[in-house]
């Protein structure tokens, strides 16, 4: 709900936005509590162990949420995936593993889950070419912005790194900020327009 009202003061009359819940699970970061969780998060460190089970999952649950748009006669080319935290680590992940050609990815304040599962060089999947925006605050102190550099670096070395935008946000925390939205504003004005 929280980013459905953020998106609110955003929105392009012509784009339909859908803020699916992420669904309520334990997780073993926040002493096995249930939570709002995509996929369950073990660590915070670059070498922690991932939930592999669960992000390709979560990923199948937003191939079926693109496969019911493209249903709904919207191609899957005109479908931004977007995300903050866990939900931006989705979103990429997601789009660099679907066969569903896509308009891009928001990914704010993330990461690349399961990255070394990746090639190394270019992709060669349908979204070798995807815009990319993706957003970090230098403050972070639960995805820490080296996080984001790293995975813009990772980024840049699969898919087209023209096609990469990296931008970070002086003193914001684990949050987002009005630049932040209006960057992301843009970006979805300029991929999604007017047909």
């Amino acid at each position: 709900h929280g980013w459905s009202e953020a998106l609110a003061g955003i929105k392009s009359p012509h784009v339909k936005y859908i803020c699916p819940h992420a669904p309520v699970m334990p997780v073993s970061l926040n002493m096995n509590m249930a939570m709002p969780s995509w996929f369950d998060i073990i660590g915070l460190s670059p070498d922690s162990q991932e939930d592999e089970v669960g992000i390709k999952q979560a990923a199948e649950n937003v191939k079926a949420l693109i496969d019911q748009e493209v249903k709904n006669g919207i191609p899957s080319n005109r479908i931004i995936l977007g995300g903050f935290s866990q939900g931006g680590a989705l979103s990429l992940y997601t789009a660099l593993t679907t066969q569903q050609k896509l308009a891009g990815v928001v990914a704010l304040s993330c990461w690349l889950p399961l990255r070394s599962s990746f090639p190394q060089g270019p992709l060669s999947g349908v979204n070798k070419e995807i815009a990319v925006l993706q957003c970090h605050g230098d403050c972070d102190p639960l995805v820490p912005l080296m996080f984001g550099s790293l995975t813009v670096e990772k980024l840049k070395s699969m898919i087209n790194p023209a096609n990469v935008t990296f931008r970070t946000y002086s003193g914001m925390m684990h949050s987002s900020c009005i630049e932040e939205m209006m960057d992301v504003k843009q970006f979805i004005d300029k991929h999604l327009p007017p047909v």
